[in-house]
């Protein structure tokens, strides 16, 4: 099996918006740790269980961050679980690629009709 493609994963996670969520955490994390001159923490944690007896994970993925304030923190944790596929490419959103034909036309159920 290849490694898994970690940007493709990480921008794969709840359609998307787990990769933002990151990139938000992070910035305002670090601007705390500038404008407050205190340390700031960004935790990713994930946790992979089989679906049944497929070949599918449930990916749970966690955002935990510390963000330094004036007078103290802001802290605030998200946990969401986005299932996966286990593929000779590694984890992978489809198990197939979703952008090939099903059919070749010569195996088409429907043949086209001749004029």
């Amino acid at each position: 099996m290849k490694a898994t493609d970690t940007s493709e994963f990480i921008g794969s996670l709840n359609a998307g918006v787990f990769s933002q969520q990151v990139g938000r955490a992070l910035s305002d994390v670090a601007a705390g740790v500038i404008e407050f001159n205190k340390a700031g923490e960004v935790t990713v944690k994930f946790k992979l269980k089989q679906i049944g007896q497929s070949n599918q994970v449930a990916i749970t993925h966690t955002l935990d961050f510390v963000e330094p304030t004036k007078r103290g923190k802001r802290r605030e944790d998200t946990t969401l679980d986005t299932p996966m596929y286990v593929t000779a490419n590694g984890i992978e959103l489809f198990q197939n690629d979703p952008t090939a034909q099903m059919f070749s036309p010569d195996q088409a159920p429907v043949k086209a009709r001749e004029v």
